[in-house]
């Protein structure tokens, strides 16, 4: 235990105390090369010769932190993140937005959500587009994947529908954005300037 890489700091350290005092080191001593306090390493042999090796890096019965929310508060986080949407129109709740609903942090909402795997911001639905074409388009793409052409490379855009308007950076495409050939007059007008 005292070697172990896997288990938590508590128990290792613990077990380090232990083996230093098998080994006749002062309480004092071990306190100081564990940085631990004395009283410590005396719970620690309290606890050692009542329980054994159980007992070792073990929370007392008690101690250590204590649950902060109030019963049903991660229950209807839960629901409402599931159940509800929020009054201001929005698709899905934020950390932000809930967390001021139910009057808890963002953090304890964001737990919450990684404790049960929730993702509200990510759709689980797929909407069809009413393009004319896109049955033949979904089939061509579809084919790429499945029946790729020999030595073929497929590029895959997705444009991002939550940026909203213009791009204020002139490096960035804006929203008239299209593909210009060396045709085009508006880029023959720039070369000639």
């Amino acid at each position: 235990m005292s070697r172990s890489g896997s288990l938590p700091e508590r128990q290792v350290i613990a077990a380090k105390g232990l083996v230093l005092a098998s080994d006749g080191v002062a309480t004092i001593e071990i306190a100081r090369r564990l940085s631990v306090s004395p009283d410590r390493v005396r719970r620690w042999r309290a606890r050692f010769e009542s329980q054994g090796i159980a007992g070792i890096g073990q929370i007392a019965p008690g101690r250590g932190r204590k649950p902060s929310l109030p019963d049903g508060t991660v229950a209807e986080i839960v629901r409402m993140t599931l159940e509800e949407r929020p009054a201001d129109g929005s698709t899905h709740w934020s950390t932000r937005t809930l967390a001021e609903a139910l009057g808890v942090s963002r953090e304890t909402v964001r737990r919450v959500w990684a404790d049960h795997g929730l993702r509200p911001w990510r759709a689980e639905t797929f909407t069809l587009s009413n393009d004319p074409r896109f049955e033949k388009k979904l089939v061509d793409v579809v084919g790429l994947y499945l029946n790729p052409p020999e030595r073929a490379v497929v590029f895959c855009f997705d444009d991002k529908t939550q940026v909203p308007g213009p791009r204020s950076h002139p490096a960035l495409a804006s929203d008239d954005a299209r593909a210009r050939t060396d045709d085009d007059p508006r880029l023959q007008a720039k070369r000639h300037h």
